[in-house]
């Protein structure tokens, strides 16, 4: 039993040596580095005039209610009750219909931002790939989340790779 225990504690520590192999770490500022791609300031760029021309039809539009609304105001003395429940009841449809097209917008917005980076990031991503490959990193950390980091930098080589 006892050679059993020696044994096992034998084989238990020849394991872990193989399980605590140091891990080769570096780190890199992901969104830093997406910021200073070409590719991600046209997609940036893009995507403000997209929202800003969105942005000028929904206030647009906001501004015509507002003036119907400011009317119904005006008038709402003259009107009688039944005329004052349907033009009510028209402003409020008006209303919920600029609510939902404001989402839309939004979430339109959110879809296009998304389809436009998938290239820009799929093209960061396979850098970190080829660059953690060739200089045997298990692990390219963002720095971003790191309180303290005293390691490899890969950012200057990342950029290398994009032509930065």
């Amino acid at each position: 039993m006892k050679k059993l225990s020696v044994l096992f504690a034998a084989v238990m520590m020849f394991s872990a040596v193989g399980v605590a192999k140091a891990q080769k770490l570096a780190s890199l500022d992901y969104q830093e580095m997406l910021s200073m791609m070409p590719d991600a300031k046209k997609v940036s760029t893009d995507l403000d005039t997209f929202s800003k021309t969105k942005e000028a039809e929904i206030k647009k539009m906001g501004e015509a209610f507002q003036a119907e609304v400011q009317k119904y105001q005006a008038e709402g003395a003259k009107l009688t009750e039944a005329q004052r429940s349907a033009k009510e009841a028209e402003l409020q449809k008006t209303q919920q219909n600029l609510q939902q097209i404001a989402t839309t917008a939004q979430n339109d917005l959110l879809k296009k931002r998304d389809t436009m980076l998938k290239p820009v990031i799929d093209r960061l991503n396979n850098a970190i790939e080829k660059v953690a490959k060739a200089n045997g990193w298990d692990f390219i950390i963002d720095s971003s989340a790191l309180i303290y980091k005293n390691g490899v930098d890969a950012t200057p080589l990342i950029k290398k790779e994009l032509g930065l």
